[in-house]
């Protein structure tokens, strides 16, 4: 029952996929839904992140002492300023590393 779940998910990421990239199909997305799909990835990584910054083995991390909140808000304010993913990514994991041996 596993393997089939596996499989079908599998196709159905697929034909999701292919749709959109297949040469043979021209099918368009409305401006409006485009505009909309913009806003998927940073939804997406918020809640993939937040479950990561505020939250730990023993639960309720805390803000005061949180260095992977710290953390993710230096990231968060040098991606606005800097625009280059490589040089906050490195930024702010030094940060991170630095602010977990302090806290």
């Amino acid at each position: 029952m596993i393997w089939l779940t596996i499989l079908l998910m599998g196709l159905v990421v697929f034909f999701n996929r292919y749709c959109f990239l297949a040469p043979g199909l021209r099918l368009r997305l409305s401006p409006r839904l485009h505009k909309l799909l913009g806003f998927s990835v940073p939804a997406v990584l918020s809640a993939i992140s937040g479950p990561i910054v505020m939250y730990g083995d023993a639960g309720w991390r805390g803000v005061a002492d949180n260095p992977y909140l710290w953390g993710a808000l230096f990231a968060v304010i040098l991606a606005f300023f800097l625009r280059n993913t490589l040089i906050v990514v490195v930024l702010s994991l030094l940060m991170f590393i630095t602010l977990r041996g302090l806290l």
